[in-house]
């Protein structure tokens, strides 16, 4: 998930605990509420009864002859005023039946749904009671009970809470859309940097991320900067070490064809013609003849031997030929090949007069490698090579060898060897790209070198 996404349901979680944790509070308030105004109508209801007592016993004079205890009227309109809503007051004069005086329900709020009803009643129980005498001064006067009645507590509750839960939902609501606008504008400058640590792993060093006010962001965008200059710096370094390499590598080839046409060339043709200086003067000795053709043939394939690896090692002949007839040449020599049974074939679009050297000898060379893979590697039976200059994009040129070998792509990405590494360090040393992919029945190397880039 993202962090806009983790952080909004964090804003989320902390609201909705807020709004609980509040309506928690609220609940609990509002049953303290119920104790107090419980008590609090038992010491009015107790004090009214008192007053009214002591003034029937010594104004009226109207006792009962047994308990001698004066019973005054109560139940009226001014003992209910001082009765909190939905509270309940039980009085028993001496040992008579108590008798019961209740406020008014409906002034308490609207009945509470069930699920809150059940709720509130679970965690607090039954409404507590309070129990007054009458006067302390005689006890057996009467007890005055007060209660708040359930329902009434349970709308009270909900009235409390119902008002709580509107305004705390609307808050935590707007707390929320608030936050999350906040939250996405801070967060903002990860897609960018997002992008440009994409654009850095596509080999793209140029552009730069803007100042944040974040400071957090600001390094971040900084840290970012610094790197890609530093992979710019590290990446020019090691493409003019890659060419350098290329070029020694080409010296030192050019000088080992050199070193092995003059010397090694010379001493196979000096050996014919020992070879057929013996076999003229062994007359009679048909074995000497013998051994004597034995050398020349030797020599002869050691020679032709020779002719391949200088074709491989020389690059001079670019020079001489260009770059599209020393394909044709490559394609032939691979072709004149006795046992291949494949087919080499060379597909050619565009005037390939002109490149660079260094792109003309690239395209040689990872051409001549493709090749050598495909027949090395596989049992191709046709082996396609194109090679074409195109004008989109400033120019450049696109290469592309397929076979039908049934080769795996996967297995010559992972090969130990450095066919394919020298491969990509070569086009990657002139801008280009190599990609290496299944063909429909074998494996498709292709390769893009920008003239642009190159020079």
């Amino acid at each position: 998930m993202h962090l806009i996404g983790q952080s909004i349901l964090r804003l989320v979680a902390v609201a909705a605990l807020c709004l609980a944790a509040t309506t928690g509070w609220v609940v609990f308030e509002a049953h303290r509420s119920i104790e107090v105004a419980t008590t609090t109508s038992a010491e009015r209801v107790a004090d009214q009864l008192e007053n009214l007592y002591w003034r029937e016993l010594l104004w009226r004079g109207s006792l009962r002859k047994k308990l001698i205890i004066p019973v005054p009227e109560w139940r009226t309109l001014e003992t209910l005023k001082l009765l909190a809503p939905g509270v309940c007051v039980d009085f028993a004069p001496g040992a008579a039946e108590p008798q019961r005086l209740c406020s008014q329900l409906e002034g308490v709020g609207a009945p509470a749904p069930k699920w809150f009803s059940r709720a509130f009643e679970g965690w607090f129980g039954a409404p507590p009671q309070v129990s007054r005498f009458m006067t302390v001064r005689q006890e057996d006067a009467g007890v005055l009970t007060t209660r708040a009645d359930s329902q009434a507590a349970v709308r009270l509750a909900w009235r409390e809470a119902s008002v709580v839960l509107r305004v705390a939902s609307l808050m935590a609501l707007a707390i929320v859309l608030f936050g999350a606008l906040a939250i996405g504008r801070l967060l903002a400058p990860t897609r960018a940097i997002v992008e440009r640590l994409r654009r850095l792993e596509q080999g793209d060093y140029g552009a730069k991320l803007p100042a944040y006010g974040a400071a957090e962001f600001g390094l971040i965008a900084r840290a970012v900067d610094d790197l890609a200059r530093r992979l710019r710096e590290v990446t020019a370094e090691r493409i003019a070490l890659t060419k350098r390499l290329f070029e020694v590598q080409e010296e030192e080839r050019r000088a080992l064809a050199r070193d092995l046409h003059d010397e090694f060339g010379q001493a196979l043709t000096a050996a014919t013609a020992f070879a057929a200086s013996i076999e003229a003067g062994a007359g009679e000795r048909q074995d000497l003849a013998q051994d004597a053709r034995a050398i020349s043939r030797l020599a002869r394939g050691m020679r032709a031997t020779l002719r391949q690896a200088l074709a491989r090692l020389r690059a001079q002949e670019l020079e001489e030929l260009g770059l599209e007839a020393s394909l044709a040449r490559l394609v032939a020599g691979w072709n004149a090949q006795a046992g291949r049974g494949a087919a080499f074939r060379l597909d050619v679009s565009g005037d390939l007069a002109g490149l660079p050297g260094g792109v003309a000898i690239g395209v040689y060379r990872v051409a001549q490698e493709c090749l050598t893979n495909a027949a090395r590697h596989g049992r191709p039976r046709e082996v396609r090579l194109s090679v074409a200059r195109v004008a989109e994009g400033g120019g450049g040129v696109a290469l592309s060898v397929e076979d039908d070998g049934g080769g795996d792509a996967s297995r010559m990405l992972a090969a130990p060897g450095g066919g394919v590494l020298g491969m990509r360090e070569r086009v990657a040393a002139l801008g280009g790209s190599l990609t290496i992919a299944e063909a429909p029945s074998g494996v498709r190397v292709a390769a893009y070198i920008p003239l642009k880039e190159a020079a």
